[in-house]
């Protein structure tokens, strides 16, 4: 297991923590990580681009002239995607499901490899706790300051609303609770910010 340098607020070491070497040194698999991503930005997609087809659009279906006789082309609906105003062939739908199956065990390696990269960069901060006392975003944004944070994932126990309502108004950085931990906000954000229970609680999570 590696051993890594635990800090309280203030940025002075105050102890180290063991971490699991299963999950935070494990190989950097990137293919699992473009998976992952991938999924979950499709999953996050509106899909509400629409357009009308012929059965959509406004207009009468009876027949505009007759077959022959006329010396122009054969035409039936106004509607027809050949006319101004006619209906879209193939036009994007918001019917469409953009959605992507990972398997479960696909998305816990993929984890680990972000929790790996990070750790292995020198990325990963761990804090004794951050109790900040207080709904205060300057509060927050010094504490990460003392850390050398200044963009990064906030991880730590969802019981905090301290932490969590200060931080909501930072572009640059993000919290959440272990149990929503995942590998497209670990990739955004440079750096990973852990506190002792969040470690234990990951660990729980993924062994």
């Amino acid at each position: 297991m590696a051993s890594v340098d635990v800090v309280n607020m203030q940025g002075e070491k105050v102890g180290s923590i063991e971490l699991s070497d299963e999950l935070f040194a494990a190989p950097v698999k990137e293919h699992l990580l473009w998976e992952v991503v991938v999924a979950q930005r499709a999953a996050r997609r509106r899909g509400t681009a629409h357009t009308k087809g012929r059965s959509d659009v406004q207009g009468s279906t009876r027949k505009i002239y007759r077959q022959k006789g006329t010396g122009r082309a054969r035409h039936g609906s106004i509607r027809a995607p050949i006319f101004v105003g006619g209906g879209t062939v193939f036009g994007p739908r918001n019917t469409r499901n953009f959605e992507k199956k990972v398997l479960k065990k696909v998305r816990r390696g993929a984890l680990i490899s972000a929790l790996s990269l990070r750790a292995r960069d020198g990325n990963l901060v761990v804090l004794e706790d951050l109790a900040l006392g207080e709904i205060k975003t300057k509060r927050a944004i010094a504490v990460l300051g003392n850390v050398g944070v200044q963009s990064g994932l906030i991880v730590d126990d969802s019981g905090n609303t301290d932490l969590q309502k200060s931080v909501r108004n930072l572009a640059t950085s993000k919290y959440v609770a272990p149990e929503g931990l995942n590998v497209y906000d670990l990739l955004r954000y440079p750096k990973l910010v852990l506190t002792r229970a969040s470690v234990k609680a990951i660990e729980e999570r993924l062994s």
